[in-house]
Formats: C-alpha cells, sequence, structure tokens
C-alpha cells in the first residue's frame, strides 16, 4: 500500500489497530480489530470485549491487509467516515 496523506480518507472498519500514545493512561496498549466507528470514536474489539476510544485522545497505529503499519494522529481522523473523503490535508512529511 502506497502511503500518502490520503490515508485518512480509507476505511477503517475491518483494520487491525493499536493505540501506541494517549494522555488517557487506560487507552495506551490497546489493540483490537476496528469494529465500528462514529464521527467522534473507534470500537474495536478488544480480547473478546468492545471498547470505544475516542479519536482526538489518541494516536493509532493502523494494520492494513498487505501488513502496512501506518501511524495517524486521531486529530486528522475527527469526523463522520463519510466527510474525510471531502476533507484535504497538507502533507506533514
Amino acid at each position: 500500500m502506497k502511503v500518502t496523506p490520503d490515508i485518512i480518507r480509507h476505511e477503517f472498519i475491518g483494520t487491525e489497530m493499536k493505540i501506541v500514545k494517549s494522555p488517557h493512561a487506560g487507552y495506551t496498549g490497546l489493540k483490537g480489530m476496528v469494529i465500528d466507528e462514529t464521527k467522534n470514536t473507534f470500537t474495536i474489539l478488544h480480547k473478546g470485549k468492545l471498547k470505544q476510544v475516542i479519536k482526538n485522545m489518541a494516536v493509532f497505529h493502523f494494520k492494513f491487509p498487505d501488513a502496512t503499519v501506518v501511524e495517524i494522529d486521531g486529530n486528522l481522523l475527527v469526523g463522520r467516515p463519510e466527510d474525510r473523503l471531502k476533507k484535504s490535508i497538507k502533507r506533514v512529511w
């Protein structure tokens, strides 16, 4: 998978996710499959339980089916999934 700033337009439901940084100590280290996504949260399946994670409170590592791992700040993901298609972002690297 080619990693570009357009990665925020990708569908995250069904991907593996890990939280690598968060000011909320309970979030750091959570990992599992993304089950659902709302404007402000991800719902993940972590050790057989559903957990909701607030997007702007974490930095995520997403693992895509081709084994590509991408780190994304949750602030970039805030918003309804269908509205992210309209969002443009400046290149940060």
